[in-house]
This record gives C-alpha cells, structure tokens and sequence, in this order.
C-alpha cells in the first residue's frame, strides 16, 4: 500500500476523553479560580499546611548537609578569627608589660637620681653626674667603666659615689671614658670614722670568697665596734671629703689568738647594678699650695742697710 493513502490520525480506540486543548483551557481556568478563592476565602491554608507538614522532615534532611557545611565555614573562620585576637592581645600584653617594666625601672632611676642630685646639694667639692657603661673584663677585680674621661675633666684618683653612699674611686682616665675601681674591690683602702663612737679606722675590699663585703682591719680586739654601726669617710687621706657613708657593720669576731677583730661590714652603695654615680674632684686638688716665704727679704734689706 502506498505512504500517502495511510490515515495520519490515531485510531478510535486511543481518543478518550477532551482533547489537550481543552484540558488546557479548563486547568487554566481552575488555577485562576483557584488563586482567585485562596486569596480572598484563604480555602488552601489548611491544605498547605498539610503539605508543609508532610515535607518538613523531607526538607530538613535534605538541609542538614548544607547546614553542617556552613557552621563547618563559620566554625574555622571563627577559630582563625579568635587566633588573630589571641595573637594581637599577646603581643598588646608583651608591649604593655615591656613599658610597665620600662616605667618601675624609670621610676628606680627618678628616685635614685633625685637622691644622687640631693647628696649633690649637700657637698661643697665640685662634682659631676657619670653613667656606668659596663663591668670591666676582668674576672679578679671589681671595675667599672663610667662615660666620663679627661675631656670632662676627671681626674685620677677622683671619688665616685652614688645615692647611698661611696662606690669607689677612679683609677685610670681615657679620654672619652675612666675606670673605677669599687670599694669592695681588694686593693681598695679607705679611712673612715664610727659615727657612734668618733674611732677612726681603715676599711679595705674583703679578698675573701664572701662576695661585696668590706673588712675593716687594725682595730683592737678590746675596741668599741659594735654590729650595725655606720661608717662614714674620715677625710684625713685627702681624697674624699669627710661625712660621706661608707659602710655598715654586720659582724665583729674577737679571738683569743690575735690582738685584733675581725669585722666584717657591708657597702652601703649599690656595688652591683648602679647606672648613675657622682664623680667629686679629690680634695687635695681642691687645697690651694703652701705659700713659700721670699727667700731675697732679708738679703735686700741689708744691702739697704749697709
């Protein structure tokens, strides 16, 4: 049979029913009604809320995944966020303590200069505020190296004190920087003068193992000392001026075998860990020299007389 005499339609056993056309047109006009009465008479709330009900647990599961994947973000984004926090208030917390020590190490250093420049006001021999650089290198003395040198006019042999009291003496003078050898130091030797009793002695660096003592020798066993008397400069040797203090008696040993004590004092400046100290002129340059008497007096007057 030829193509074209077949009949393109379907047979009448497969049409049942409207055609599409008019399924469309009547879906179409009951949707309209539809949203039409839902908006005005609300007839499909109950409906929807049955829906909603019925696919909640549907929703939620498919929902946990994205959920867990979020709060996973927010979790390691939080965590860097309180790293970031933690690190800056660490290094805020290094930064304030660091200025907090600054500032008590000022204030150690206000109080010990006000003290210093008040022992200043109390002297009459000339005098020059020095800083300590550093401890000198070598490990059998006690040295230390101040910013002041002949250029500033110091003077070997020159006192050195700080706030609290004599801290030793210059020993040799550069001329950006000098030398001073403490008092604790075993070749140091200074007269001084027990203010409780008048005595006068001599106080030397102890060479002993006991570390920043002082040993006053040539005392009679039988003599006045007692523990906790102060010490102070005599001013006989005409290197420091009298009335400055020295050091403070810790313990007297009087012995059967030997006719004199041993007492051992301890240095009332700062010995270890000063910054700031006083430098004085010696007092024997401060003493004008003895007048001579002319010698051509007498020899003039009796060529005047004669």
């Amino acid at each position: 049979m030829p193509l074209g005499t077949l009949d393109g339609a379907p047979p009448p056993f497969f049409r049942q029913g409207p055609s599409a056309l008019s399924k469309l047109t009547f879906f179409s006009a009951l949707a309209l009604f539809l949203m039409v009465a839902d908006t005005r008479l609300q007839i499909a709330q109950p409906l929807r809320v049955a829906v909603a009900t019925v696919l909640y647990p549907v929703q939620w599961t498919v929902m946990q995944p994205v959920i867990w994947a979020q709060t996973g973000g927010q979790y390691f984004e939080s965590l860097k966020l309180a790293q970031a926090n933690e690190e800056t208030a660490q290094r805020q917390l290094t930064l304030q303590s660091q200025r907090a020590n600054q500032a008590e190490q000022l204030a150690l250093e206000n109080a010990r200069l006000r003290q210093l420049l008040g022992l200043r006001d109390r002297l009459t021999t000339p005098a020059q505020t020095a800083q300590v650089l550093y401890d000198a290198a070598d490990p059998y003395s006690h040295k230390v190296i101040v910013d002041r040198g002949s250029v500033d006019g110091t003077l070997p042999g020159s006192p050195v004190l700080d706030e609290h009291g004599i801290l030793g003496q210059v020993t040799r003078v550069y001329p950006m920087i000098s030398e001073v050898t403490l008092i604790i130091d075993r070749d140091q030797a200074i007269p001084v003068l027990n203010t409780r009793t008048g005595a006068r002695g001599l106080v030397f660096g102890d060479p002993s193992a006991r570390a920043n003592s002082l040993e006053l020798r040539f005392m009679a066993a039988s003599a006045d000392v007692q523990e906790g008397d102060q010490l102070t400069t005599s001013g006989v040797d005409g290197v420091y001026p009298a009335g400055l203090p020295v050091a403070r008696v810790e313990k007297v040993e009087r012995r059967a075998d030997t006719a004199f004590a041993r007492i051992t004092c301890a240095p009332l400046a700062l010995v270890t860990g000063v910054r700031h100290v006083m430098i004085l002129t010696p007092v024997g340059t401060q003493i004008a020299p003895r007048p001579q008497s002319p010698a051509a007096g007498p020899t003039s007057l009796r060529g005047l007389r004669s």
